[in-house]
């Protein structure tokens, strides 16, 4: 089974960074588009990054373009979202995700479009 394990959230200022990282075991993690969602209080679960199997293509949702990086290191079975000047509104459970299908061309940029997730890591940011 795909296991997939986040970590790296926590309590910040408005201003501040946090890299989160989600290691994933139970296959090949090089052959795999992953992502990163969030998901806040009363409101649906949202695209923040995503990476295809290479990691040649990235997509970003246009609230944090310019302020979050997303990167894989296939040799450790991670994926890492690095979230600098972090703002209020970036406050929420965390969760990365991965395809149940290999390879692809396509950063894919949508929840549906994926099939393994974590159990989510909180980031709060206060102002």
């Amino acid at each position: 089974q795909v296991q997939l394990v986040e970590s790296g959230g926590g309590l910040v200022q408005a201003g501040g960074s946090l890299r989160l990282s989600c290691a994933a075991s139970g296959r090949t993690f090089s052959r795999y588009a992953m992502g990163w969602f969030r998901q806040a209080p009363g409101k649906e679960r949202e695209d923040v990054a995503t990476i295809n199997w290479s990691g040649g293509s990235t997509n970003y949702a246009d609230s944090v373009k310019g302020r979050f990086t997303i990167s894989r290191d296939n040799a450790k079975n991670t994926v890492y979202l690095q979230m600098n000047t972090l703002k209020p509104e970036d406050t929420a459970v965390y969760y990365c995700a991965t395809r149940g299908t290999p390879y692809g061309g396509a950063a894919y940029d949508t929840a549906s479009q994926y099939d393994y997730w974590g159990q989510g890591t909180q980031v709060t940011v206060s102002s």
